[in-house]
C-alpha cells in the first residue's frame, strides 16, 4: 500500500497531510489560503494521487509557515509512502504550456534534493497570496521528498498562470516518477542498489 498520513506540529502551524499514490486524483485540500488549496488541487489531480490535507496556521501574520510547513510534510508523506521506492519509474518530466505561459519541470526521486527554480512571477501578489511563496513550497517540497527538481519557466507574462502552469507540471512529472515500471517490477532504479 502506497499510502501515508503525516501529522506536523508546530507553534505557528498544526498540519496533517494523508495521501494515496495510486488514488485517482481525489483532492481535499483546506489551509485557509484559497489560491494554495488551488494549486494543491492541481498536485493531486494530475498526479492522479489521493491527497487530504488540514492545515492551521498563524495567517495572522501572513501565509508564509503554513505553506513551507505543508510542503514539508507532503515531501515526507511521499517519501514515506514510497519507501525503498523498489519498482518505481523514478524520473519524470513534462512541459506544460497553459496561455502565455510555459513551464517545464523535470525531477528525479533521487533522495537527493535540490531545487533550481528559474520561476519570474512579475506581480507580488495573486489575489491576496505572496507569489514568492511559490519558490518557498517547492523548496520545501524539494528537501523534505529528497526529490532534484528542475522548474525553468520559458515563457509567461501572467503570474497566476505561471504558478499553476509549475504546479501542474510538477504533478505530471511526479506521475511519470511514482509509476510502477512494468518492465523493472520489485527492483531499486539504480546501479548503486538503494535511493
Amino acid at each position: 500500500m502506497r499510502q501515508a498520513t503525516i501529522i506536523r506540529q508546530t507553534s505557528e502551524t498544526d498540519i496533517s497531510v494523508t495521501l494515496d499514490l495510486d488514488g485517482t486524483g481525489v483532492s481535499d485540500c483546506q489551509t485557509g489560503i484559497g489560491f494554495f488549496d488551488h494549486m494543491l488541487d492541481q498536485i493531486a489531480r494530475h498526479a492522479l494521487i489521493d491527497l487530504k490535507i488540514r492545515a492551521e496556521g498563524d495567517l495572522h501574520i501572513d501565509d508564509h509557515h503554513t505553506v513551507e510547513d505543508t510542503g514539508i510534510a507532503l515531501g515526507q508523506a511521499l517519501t514515506q509512502a514510497l519507501g525503498d521506492k523498489r519498482g518505481i519509474r523514478r524520473y519524470g518530466a513534462c512541459l506544460l504550456p497553459m496561455d502565455d505561459a510555459l513551464v517545464r519541470c523535470a525531477l528525479d526521486l533521487s533522495g537527493r534534493p535540490f531545487l533550481v527554480c528559474t520561476l519570474d512571477l512579475p506581480t507580488a501578489k495573486i489575489g491576496t497570496f505572496d507569489t514568492e511563496l511559490v519558490r518557498e513550497f517547492f523548496q520545501a517540497l524539494s528537501t523534505h521528498g529528497g526529490i532534484t527538481l528542475h522548474l525553468d519557466q520559458l515563457h509567461g507574462i501572467n503570474s497566476h498562470h505561471i504558478a499553476e502552469a509549475a504546479f501542474k507540471a510538477t504533478a505530471r512529472a511526479l506521475r511519470d516518477a511514482v509509476e510502477p515500471d512494468p518492465r523493472r517490477e520489485g527492483e531499486i532504479p539504480s546501479t548503486k542498489g538503494s535511493l
